[in-house]
């Protein structure tokens, strides 16, 4: 099988974990994000972030969507995180588990718990998330 990689050279990054790294200027409100470095070292290429689930779960939250993405991998740090993904069905990572989320898939949060963090790895790092009908 061909594999084919970008062109544009990549760069050692290194990131060690440092609790001043968690913004809170990411994609959802109730989540801090710590940005791993790998779009930098990678040109764009990847992407890949810590996600701290910082407020309690509420329903009002969930919000149906998709990215456009070409990959996406989320793994369970700690806790448990939820979602409802079409065509497949609710689906739980609990501290230890992954799944991958084809692209485009249209999925809806529906809980976490008080202590959930997540690795999230996607490609490309620049996408965008739609909101679903």
């Amino acid at each position: 099988m061909e594999h084919s990689t970008p062109d544009a050279p990549q760069r050692f990054v290194i990131s060690h974990h440092a609790e001043t790294d968690f913004k809170t200027d990411g994609l959802r409100d109730y989540s801090a994000y710590r940005d791993l470095g790998v779009a930098e070292a990678t040109q764009g290429l990847a992407k890949a972030h810590v996600i701290r689930m910082i407020t309690p779960f509420d329903p009002e939250l969930s919000v149906r969507h998709h990215h456009d993405v070409q990959f996406q991998l989320v793994y369970c740090l700690k806790g448990w995180f939820e979602t409802d993904f079409e065509g497949i069905g609710p689906q739980r990572l609990v501290a230890g588990s992954c799944w991958v989320q084809p692209p485009n898939i249209c999925h809806t949060v529906v809980g976490w718990s008080d202590d959930c963090e997540l690795l999230e790895i996607l490609v490309p790092a620049e996408h965008e998330t739609i909101n679903a009908p």
